[in-house]
């Protein structure tokens, strides 16, 4: 048996559309930063970016379970002294840009450094269900049916 060690210029990359209306946030990640990172192919190489690219439609429509809306907090510090501010998830959702929190979750999710970086850049998420990416030919991945948990009804 030989172990496979793919180089950058032999990773073929597939793009994948995502409707994240009605999923539930943290399982719809960890799905998401699987495929960013490529795990979910047999050819997986941990030092070499060999994930897929996911558009993601439909974040405004993300669902939180429990009373994660009002209790988690995205905190921030302005630099200037006492400037610590912090905005619920229910708030950012509800809010000019709903995406943010699907970003922030999937980047966290993902391994920190250079390589990761490049992985976040094939995460291309839209807050409503339009998005620019129709030319690549995206096939559909539906979360909803891989597991009865992964959708709030």
């Amino acid at each position: 048996m030989k172990t496979v060690s793919i180089k950058p210029s032999e990773v073929k990359k597939d793009w994948w559309i995502i409707d994240a209306e009605g999923l539930v946030l943290g399982r719809l990640a960890s799905l998401v930063a699987n495929r960013l990172r490529g795990k979910h192919k047999p050819t997986f190489t941990p030092h070499v970016d060999c994930g897929d690219h996911v558009v993601i439609v439909n974040a405004e429509k993300v669902k939180v379970t429990g009373n994660k809306a009002a209790q988690s907090v995205f905190y921030w510090h302005t630099g200037y002294p006492g400037g610590v501010k912090g905005r619920t998830q229910g708030q950012i959702l509800g809010g000019k840009h709903p995406e943010r929190v699907i970003e922030k979750a999937v980047e966290r999710m993902i391994t920190r450094g250079p390589l990761g970086r490049q992985q976040m850049r094939n995460l291309h998420v839209y807050a409503g269900s339009a998005h620019p990416h129709d030319g690549q030919q995206p096939k559909a991945l539906d979360i909803a049916s891989m597991n009865r948990k992964n959708k709030v009804a």
